[in-house]
C-alpha cells in the first residue's frame, strides 16, 4: 500500500527541509576540524548525550511509564539504531578518510536511495518528474564537485570513507521513510521535542555500545579544551536538535521523496563553508549548482 502525504511543497516546509543540509555540512567541516581531539564514534556519542541533556527538561515526561513510549519501544529502538547510532557514527569515521565536500558529496545520493527504498518496500511509485528532478539535482552536485571543470572529474576517486558514506545515506533512507509511518500516539507527532527524545533514549543505548567497542579495540583518547568543547555544542544543538526536527516535521508534511532531494543541498553549503574557512569567495558555477540543485527539488515536488 503506497504512502500519502496531503501537504504540497510550500515555502515554510522548504525552510524547514533547507536547515537540515545546511547544519549537517557544517556538521561534517566541524568533524574534520576536531577527528584529532576526539574518536569519531565517541563524537556522535558524546554529541547525542548532549542533545539529550538539552531536550530532557522539555520533554522528559515522555520517559515515564505511562507515556506509552514503552509500548512502542521496537519501533523507537530502530529509529534510533538508523538515525542515532549509525548515521552520524559513520559520517564522522567517514571524515577519517575523506574530506568535508566529499562526504557530503556522497550523502547527496540519498534521494536514489529514498526512491528505490520507496519503491521496494513502501509501495510508492517512481514518477517521472521525481527521475528528472534527480537527474537536475545530481548535475548541480557534480558541478560543486568538479568546480566547474567537467576534466576534474576524472580525477575524482573514492575512498573508504566515501563507502561509509554511501552505507550511512541508505541507512538515513530507510529512517526517514520509518519517520513517514506514524504507529506512535499522535500526540507525540504533534510534540517535536517528545518525539525526538524518546529517539534520542534508545539511539544513545547504541551509540554508547559502538563507542564503548571504538575504546576497547583502538587507541581511543580525548584531548578536553575549548575547541572540542565549542565543536560539541554546535553539534549537539544544531545537527541534532534542530536539524532532526526540522527534517522530522518536513518528511511529515511532503513525504520522503520530495524531502530527500533537499539533501542535495549539503555538498553545496559544504563547499562555501570550506571556502569561507579558506578565505576564498564563492565562484560562479556555485550559484549555477544551486540553481541546477533547486531545479531539481522544483520539478520533483510537482503535482
Amino acid at each position: 500500500m503506497s504512502a500519502q502525504f496531503p501537504q504540497r511543497l510550500t515555502a515554510s516546509t522548504a525552510v524547514l527541509l533547507t536547515v537540515p543540509p545546511m547544519m549537517w555540512a557544517g556538521n561534517a567541516v566541524v568533524g574534520r576540524m576536531v577527528s584529532g581531539l576526539v574518536p569519531p564514534v565517541t563524537l556522535n556519542f558524546l554529541r547525542w548525550a548532549l542533545a539529550f541533556l538539552i531536550l530532557l527538561p522539555l520533554a522528559g515526561r515522555v520517559l515515564s511509564p505511562a507515556s506509552g513510549l514503552w509500548a512502542h519501544w521496537r519501533r523507537f529502538a530502530v529509529l534510533g539504531l538508523l538515525g542515532v547510532g549509525c548515521y552520524n557514527a559513520l559520517q564522522y569515521l567517514a571524515l577519517k578518510s575523506s574530506s568535508p565536500l566529499n562526504v557530503t558529496l556522497m550523502a547527496s545520493s540519498i534521494p536514489v536511495w529514498m526512491l528505490l527504498v520507496g519503491w521496494l518496500w513502501f509501495g510508492q511509485r517512481i514518477s517521472y518528474r521525481q527521475l528528472v528532478g534527480i537527474i537536475l539535482s545530481v548535475a548541480g552536485v557534480m558541478l560543486v564537485l568538479c568546480r566547474g571543470q567537467l576534466a576534474l572529474l576524472t580525477h575524482f576517486r573514492l575512498v573508504p570513507g566515501d563507502l561509509l558514506m554511501l552505507v550511512a545515506a541508505f541507512a538515513w533512507a530507510i529512517y526517514s521513510w520509518l519517520l513517514a509511518r506514524s504507529r506512535e500516539p499522535a500526540r507525540w507527532r504533534n510534540d517535536w521535542s517528545a518525539f525526538l527524545l524518546a529517539q534520542i533514549t534508545f539511539g544513545l543505548f547504541w551509540s554508547g555500545i559502538f563507542a564503548a567497542g571504538e575504546w576497547a579495540s583502538t587507541d581511543a583518547r580525548i584531548v578536553w579544551g575549548w575547541p572540542l568543547a565549542a565543536a560539541l555544542l554546535y553539534v549537539g544543538i544544531g545537527p541534532a536538535v534542530l536539524a532532526y526536527c526540522c527534517w522530522g516535521l518536513g518528511v511529515q508534511r511532503v513525504g520522503p521523496n520530495i524531502a530527500g532531494f533537499f539533501a542535495n543541498l549539503a555538498p553545496l553549503f559544504a563547499a562555501l563553508m570550506s571556502a569561507a574557512f579558506l578565505g576564498e569567495p564563492p565562484q560562479p558555477y556555485h550559484a549555477v549548482a544551486f540553481l541546477l540543485i533547486v531545479g531539481g527539488i522544483v520539478v520533483a515536488s510537482r503535482r
